[in-house]
């Protein structure tokens, strides 16, 4: 077996590359932001395969290179407060998983921590992926969105993310890179966030486990922020 494996919306806006935020309730939700805005002349490169092109983050270097051909079904993520085993969906969101994939399979997440949580009554996630653990590091590239389509609709154009969600972060169209985050409780948010698996019941009574033990004080406000026990990813396993 081999080791490997939110930025998030405040009530008015999401801001790219800032780890700055609106104090207040994340009424519409807040999502990982994959790195710093690049600057838009720099060079970049891609690769495609199977029609998915991931573009190297300009000025940012991908550190494990671009996925390649790894994929895979299923995934675990090992924390120590239990286990995060996550169901993949490679024929629904193929180019999310195959990036994830690529970042288990090169050990991208191993040592990485959880770095959000957030308690509110519309947002209910443990954010994690970020090599930087502040909210603003990624892969050193971005992935082609693969938005939901049949997620039940809330109010205001907003839709549910059921409990047990997996999906991934971005700072808007097409910069979502390797933060993702975990849905413990029904979650309200607009529909821009690839969905691309969902975690095992055992999985869900870790989350619950590091959720109860609440948000540690000086976040943009109570209901959100880092997690009051520090959540580390000690390995991410394909399989």
């Amino acid at each position: 077996m081999r080791a490997g494996a939110l930025v998030v919306l405040t009530a008015a806006v999401l801001l790219a590359g800032c780890t700055s935020r609106t104090v207040g309730e994340p009424v519409a939700g807040e999502i990982p932001l994959p790195a710093p805005a690049p600057s838009a002349t720099a060079p970049s490169s891609s690769s495609a395969v199977d029609g998915c092109e991931y573009v190297e983050t300009p000025g940012e270097e991908a550190s494990v290179g671009l996925p390649t051909d790894v994929t895979a079904d299923h995934v675990v993520l090992a924390t120590a407060s239990g286990q995060l085993p996550i169901a993949l969906t490679p024929a629904e969101t193929p180019c999310t998983v195959r990036s994830f994939a690529h970042l288990v399979d090169q050990q991208f997440y191993d040592g990485t921590v959880c770095h959000r949580l957030t308690n509110s009554a519309g947002l209910k996630v443990l954010q994690c992926g970020d090599p930087k653990g502040d909210g603003t590091g990624g892969p050193g590239y971005t992935i082609p969105d693969e938005l939901p389509t049949t997620l039940p609709p809330a109010a205001d154009g907003l839709v549910t993310y059921p409990r047990g969600t997996v999906a991934m972060a971005n700072a808007g169209p097409s910069t979502g890179g390797s933060q993702f985050f975990l849905v413990y409780g029904d979650s309200t948010l607009p529909p821009d966030y690839a969905v691309f698996g969902t975690v095992e019941e055992t999985g869900l009574t870790t989350l619950d486990t590091i959720a109860a033990r609440g948000i540690a004080p000086g976040g943009s406000s109570p209901e959100d922020g880092a997690p009051a026990e520090r959540v580390d990813l000690v390995a991410a396993v394909i399989g």
